[in-house]
């Protein structure tokens, strides 16, 4: 690309962040009024595709949540795998709420939309023919979409990620990009967490663009998609150790093979167009990219927390609606979670390349021998400097006595910040009523200066910090929610910066979750053994933003 394409898109992408933001007196652009019997169907599927159906897991896995990291690595097989995709991208359960039933999936997503799809590129999996599969999680099934004309092209096992953009606009309009790019690090977060237990690790493939993955996944056949929302290609992994032999920068339209299979419409009667969000899609589309030299860890190993089973931990994830406002939580536990946010080499950050550009500011209600206020946790030295040459100049920047000493977390302001979190996170009570609020601040405008899509990396950090927060929390006995809405710019008035050196990309809060009793619960596959195309499904009103 040009310099001067570079410099068009990057003008894009930031004047769709100008007209996304939400402010006090105004939201950015969304639909007038919302119909909840006609919502976007949430699952894709591919009429035509044969179909592979999956194992489910029969007991949970012996490997704990603070034993992923040291797992032993399980062959590559169809249970393997089958596993894989069922604690990361599979259902975690299904809810009932008087005439409505939705489902909820391992990996969260904004409003319960789901954008992001799944896809499967294996070669030489026992038990699994070699081929490109869609992951339909609905069923737990794989469909299969390309297949070799030749037996063999060797090993190897990747998966890919894609979003379908329609399904977050129908609800949040011209905003729907960004929480697309959350969905994503979200899901490659929750990739991480279920490779760690069959003892596999996963490596972002960088050597592949965005129209080279459009055509290794047949997002470029229109035929295919006539009649249905098209899908945007957004990263390929590829799963280790793996005997690598086929390369993925080769696409399966220039093999010799037959693809198979239509996907469905999901939303037959659009009411509302948001073209600014297919203009900056095209904008910070992903070129082919280097992995950052990141220098050794400079935290010590951490404290791991969760000794119960991964896969149970990980299915009982779920966004608290409601927190109860008297929870205090214990100050070691704080310090735990703040500690699995920092980048080091392992579990999960071993998959994110890139030079960490995501700093959390803290806004601590009820944490045991903390005071109320205004804290700050730079995770990089440079970001630091960022963070105190950008913020609010009369913040003290004090050490927190009684951290780690390895952690650095520092006191920016003290006082009661409950209802400046609540006003900031669109008025809510979920960022109050918990033990603490976070402020995702990303290093902005420099990275931008590299390459428009540098736009959605630092979403997918952001995401990717996110799901860390929800499953540490879980394994504290606590529990998390992603908050897409805010306040963007009085959120930046508030600590102090005056331009887009950085910008609030992500709110998150934690606290101990009070359960609707409402809504019941049931099983995420019970109705595989009655049929593989249940009722449409839909989300209900009570659900919140993640």
């Amino acid at each position: 690309m040009t310099t001067s394409n570079n410099s068009e898109a990057l003008q894009v992408v930031m004047a769709y962040h100008e007209r996304s933001k939400h402010h006090l007196n105004r939201y950015a652009a969304g639909p007038e009024a919302l119909d909840w019997d006609a919502q976007p169907n949430p699952f894709r599927a591919f009429t035509g595709s044969p179909q592979r159906i999956l194992p489910l897991l029969t007991d949970e896995t012996a490997v704990t949540f603070a034993g992923l990291s040291a797992a032993t690595p399980q062959p590559v097989t169809l249970q393997a795998v089958a596993q894989f995709l069922e604690l990361s991208l599979g259902l975690a359960a299904w809810k009932e709420y008087g005439p409505d039933r939705w489902a909820l999936r391992c990996n969260p997503s904004s409003g319960n939309l789901h954008p992001t799809e799944a896809y499967l590129l294996a070669f030489g999996v026992q038990g699994i023919s070699d081929g490109l599969y869609h992951y339909l999680s609905r069923d737990h099934l794989l469909e299969q979409r390309w297949y070799p004309d030749a037996e063999q092209y060797g090993s190897g096992v990747y998966i890919a990620l894609t979003s379908i953009a329609w399904r977050e606009a129908w609800k949040y309009g011209e905003r729907a990009l960004r929480y697309c790019q959350l969905d994503i690090g979200h899901a490659q977060g929750a990739l991480r967490y279920a490779a760690g237990t069959l003892g596999w690790h996963l490596r972002l493939r960088g050597d592949v663009d965005d129209a080279r993955l459009r055509s290794l996944l047949g997002l470029d056949r229109s035929s295919d998609f006539a009649h249905a929302e098209g899908e945007d290609a957004e990263l390929l992994l590829e799963i280790l150790p793996a005997d690598t032999m086929f390369s993925a920068s080769t696409s399966p339209a220039a093999l010799p093979g037959q693809w198979r299979g239509q996907a469905n419409c999901l939303d037959p009667h659009p009411l509302y167009q948001w073209p600014v969000i297919a203009e900056t899609t095209s904008a910070s589309r992903m070129p082919l990219r280097t992995p950052d030299p990141l220098p050794p860890d400079p935290w010590p190993a951490r404290k791991k927390s969760g000794h119960t089973a991964a896969s149970t931990l990980i299915r009982r994830r779920r966004s608290a609606q409601r927190f109860d406002p008297k929870t205090v939580m214990a100050t070691d536990d704080f310090f735990t979670l703040l500690d699995a946010l920092l980048p080091r080499s392992a579990l999960p950050w071993d998959v994110w390349p890139f030079t960490p550009r995501i700093h959390p500011i803290l806004f601590v209600h009820r944490v045991e021998g903390l005071s109320c206020g205004l804290y700050a946790l730079p995770r990089t030295t440079g970001g630091e400097t960022v963070l105190r040459t950008a913020l609010n100049p009369d913040f003290s920047w004090q050490t927190v006595a009684g951290a780690p000493a390895h952690l650095p977390l520092r006191r920016l302001y003290d006082g009661d910040v409950r209802s400046i979190a609540r006003t900031l996170s669109c008025h809510q009570a979920i960022a109050a009523d918990s033990c603490f609020a976070v402020v995702f601040l990303a290093e902005y405008a420099d990275p931008l200066q590299s390459g428009a899509w540098h736009y959605r990396l630092l979403y997918q950090e952001a995401g990717l910090l996110g799901q860390i927060l929800y499953l540490e929390a879980e394994a504290l006995g606590l529990n998390g929610t992603g908050i897409g809405c805010f306040f963007d710019d009085a959120v930046h008035e508030t600590l102090g910066i005056k331009d887009h050196t950085l910008q609030s990309l992500y709110h998150f809060t934690v606290g101990h979750a009070l359960t609707d009793t409402r809504i019941s619960t049931l099983p995420p596959y019970a109705h595989r053994e009655l049929t593989l195309t249940p009722e449409k499904t839909h989300e209900h009103p009570l659900l919140s933003a993640y």
